[in-house]
């Protein structure tokens, strides 16, 4: 196992490096890049919302500005330089972990970050939170009375839950209980209150969770589907199983084999997928929910820096969701080694 872990940390460094190799080389293709864009401004262009290009595929913004302060704003980008050498430049910086800064924030990329955690913590753990808490019992419930009525009416209210795309729920939700054409009983943007610091703090709790009720709501009715039914269908796989005939016929009741034997089996998919599920609940972004609700978080942190072509935060956040995203794949791998002792990797039968 120590040979596996160190051959799958060794292995993540060129699979980085191919990532961001290839995120890199696109961006040197795309049009309108920070450059071009501040010259824009310089020259008044961004007022039409028009880019024009010449035949030869260079910005006309550049026109009409001096050789000299185009050379200064290509050596305030670092765009002087060639390509290779910027791309080797940032490797030696994210071996330091420093993501560089923001062109157009004047902050760092790991300042940016931390600012917009708040957000997409509270939505991603809170609405992970409670789809597994509800799911999986919801799974098992529906597992253990399959087929009856209570198994169809569960399953046709998750699946016209899951076929409903969160924005349009949201939508519906704003007009009908935030303050649109009926009620309002919920805030329509923020995650907090503005007197927030001076409630007490039970007030601070119930004021928070006010906030997020809306969009948690639209985050969690269609995630219920695939994990209630992946925890019913394994649970009904196991049920099906030699071994649970074996331990009926040796007499043993019908909860001790469900939930001494198949309940442990039937989890080993779920438990190994926790910690992918958890670990990616700290860093979700939704671009839609953020936007619909006024949420500032990582999503739309990364919606407009590709708008706005902000390089280091788009390779910077790659970056980190890369390596995460790695280090997470490792530990489920180990983690189901754990779980299920049959499983050897690397061992030769």
């Amino acid at each position: 196992m120590i040979g596996y872990v160190i051959k799958r940390l060794l292995l993540m460094i060129p699979t980085l490096i191919g990532i961001l190799l290839v995120s890199f080389a696109i961006i040197q293709f795309v049009p309108g890049g920070p450059v071009e864009q501040l010259v824009q401004e310089l020259r008044g262009a961004s007022l039409t919302g028009e880019v024009a290009t010449s035949s030869a595929g260079l910005y006309r913004g550049a026109q009409g500005v001096d050789t000299e302060r185009l050379k200064e704003i290509r050596e305030l980008y670092g765009f002087d330089k060639p390509a290779t050498q910027r791309f080797f430049e940032m490797l030696e910086r994210y071996a330091r972990f420093d993501l560089g800064h923001s062109y157009f924030h004047h902050k760092s990329v790991w300042q940016l970050m931390i600012e917009k955690l708040p957000v997409s913590i509270s939505l991603g753990l809170w609405s992970f939170l409670l789809v597994y808490s509800i799911s999986i019992p919801l799974g098992i419930a529906k597992a253990v009375r399959n087929g009856s009525r209570f198994d169809l009416w569960t399953s046709t209210a998750i699946l016209v839950g899951y076929a409903i795309p969160g924005f349009v729920l949201g939508v519906a939700l704003l007009v009908f209980f935030g303050g649109g054409s009926f009620l309002q009983w919920f805030p329509l943007r923020g995650l907090v209150s503005d007197d927030w610091s001076q409630l007490s703090a039970g007030a601070k709790v119930l004021d928070y969770f006010w906030h997020l009720a809306m969009p948690l709501t639209c985050l969690v009715v269609g995630s219920f589907a695939v994990t209630t039914m992946l925890t019913k269908n394994t649970f009904l796989e196991e049920v099906r199983r030699q071994y649970v005939a074996t331990a009926r016929a040796k007499g043993l009741s019908e909860s001790r084999v469900f939930y001494r034997h198949v309940f442990r089996n039937a989890l080993i998919p779920l438990v190994t997928a926790f910690p992918a599920a958890f670990i990616g609940a700290f860093f979700t972004g939704s671009l839609l929910i953020e936007t619909l609700f006024s949420l500032d978080g990582l999503g739309l942190l990364s919606y407009e820096a590709v708008v706005k072509r902000d390089y280091p935060v788009v390779l910077g956040s790659l970056y980190v969701f890369s390596l995460l995203g790695l280090i997470t794949k490792l530990i489920t791998d180990v983690l189901y080694t754990w779980v299920d002792p049959r499983v050897k990797f690397g061992a030769a039968s």
